[in-house]
């Protein structure tokens, strides 16, 4: 057989033609919203609404994949949302809504594993992390690339925010866009990734080997999105830095200065070159991305605890959302049902 391509939008049928190229990206709702989020996705998500069409998901089907506490999964939904908002995310330019509110993304996921191979899937690095030395381990785990593709296709989109450790997944969903394009005819839109030019993986304070979270091993790593600027202040202080004393940009060999550089360049705007011509010493550049980080994170803060306290316009805003995701999905969906050969309803 020879080579699948990846079909342009200008040879879709003209219902898919938009002036405006379409956004996708979500967070799941897991553990607390920290800086990574905000550096990595919500910023780029702002940025995006003033140029694209833009849809953003609380993807609360993913945390069905390990462990959870049904009370704490329904709260953190809430709180991601509000974060979303509170970070600047406009319920008047972009679509904000929860996953599970719109139940094509579930239906399409069934038709993405079979399109997807087993093979595919067992080669995803994510998996194999979070499956390492577990003797019980959910199949939606495993098959969950598959739900994330069919987050991504319902809504034609071309662009997908992301940081590095997902990229992979944006290539099987591309992988399997062309695949089912060639196999059912032209049916899916193929999405590129798009990541942030500084922070894309914003890392550890106290293990800058490791990718910024919400651990409990490292709470002093983990600059949180609703920390106060006294926590943001002491946690930058502390961050793990090398006894060399020369700033200097090197992610292998001095990953904890370079980890604060990079932080510096993306909330700041400035060059790596610049900030780190800037600096002879490191207490200087920590005091600095201090105070930028609370400057940057303050009226987020301010935002969300407002947002939080209006529960009932939250939920409004989120059903409105949800209303519009589904419209655009369930055409999708439709097609791509009709394209597979499913027998419509009558």
């Amino acid at each position: 057989m020879g080579k699948r391509r990846a079909f342009s939008r200008a040879e879709l049928p003209a219902t898919y033609h938009r002036s405006v190229a379409r956004v996708f990206s979500g967070v799941q709702p897991s553990g607390s919203l920290h800086l990574g989020n905000y550096l990595g996705a919500f910023r780029q998500w702002v940025a995006m609404q003033e140029e694209f069409d833009c849809f953003y998901c609380v993807v609360d089907l993913h945390s069905l994949t390990v462990e959870h506490d049904p009370a704490e999964l329904r709260r953190k939904t809430i709180e991601t949302a509000a974060g979303f908002l509170a970070a600047g995310v406009d319920p008047e330019r972009s679509t904000l809504f929860v996953q599970s509110h719109v139940h094509e993304h579930a239906e399409l996921a069934w038709l993405m594993e079979s399109t997807i191979a087993f093979g595919e899937l067992s080669r995803m690095i994510q998996f194999k992390e979070k499956s390492a030395g577990k003797s019980s381990i959910r199949a939606s785990l495993f098959t969950y690339p598959a739900l994330m593709a069919s987050d991504i296709l319902l809504y034609d989109t071309d662009r997908v925010p992301v940081g590095e450790d997902q990229r992979q997944h944006i290539e099987l969903t591309r992988d399997a866009a062309i695949r089912f394009n060639g196999r059912y005819g032209e049916t899916f839109v193929v999405p590129e990734a798009v990541l942030a030019r500084h922070a894309a993986r914003v890392m550890d304070l106290q293990q800058p080997s490791n990718k910024m979270s919400k651990s409990e091993s490292s709470p002093q790593g983990t600059i949180e999105l609703l920390d106060p600027p006294e926590a943001v202040t002491q946690k930058v202080r502390r961050a793990v830095t090398d006894t060399d004393g020369e700033v200097r940009y090197d992610p292998k060999r001095k990953p904890g200065l370079s980890n604060l550089i990079e932080l510096m360049a993306s909330v700041t705007g400035r060059s790596i070159e610049e900030i780190t011509s800037s600096y002879s010493q490191y207490g200087p550049l920590k005091a600095d991305l201090a105070e930028a980080l609370v400057a940057a994170l303050d009226p987020v803060r301010q935002r969300y605890a407002a947002l939080m306290g209006d529960p009932d316009e939250l939920a409004f805003l989120l059903e409105q959302g949800a209303e519009k995701a589904a419209g655009i999905a369930s055409k999708t969906l439709a097609r791509a049902k009709e394209a597979i050969g499913l027998l419509p309803p009558s």
